[in-house]
């Protein structure tokens, strides 16, 4: 298992606000289980980092940022 955040720069669509938006996951077989840090916190899967990324990713405004 892998743990990293989400650190975000650009906030295209004006909900989560910029800085580190949620904390992760990744697991040995590549599923990510992802953590939003938020007034109204969720918790969602995703099949890989790529998914994620295309979803929640901001058109680059976003970087996954691994914890050693």
């Amino acid at each position: 298992m892998r743990t990293f955040v989400l650190n975000r720069t650009v906030d295209i669509s004006g909900v989560s606000g910029v800085g580190v938006v949620a904390e992760g996951v990744q697991f040995a077989g590549g599923m990510i289980a992802l953590h939003w840090l938020s007034s109204t916190p969720s918790v969602n899967i995703y099949r890989n980092v790529e998914e994620m990324l295309h979803i929640h990713g901001h058109e680059g405004g976003t970087a996954i940022e691994f914890r050693s």
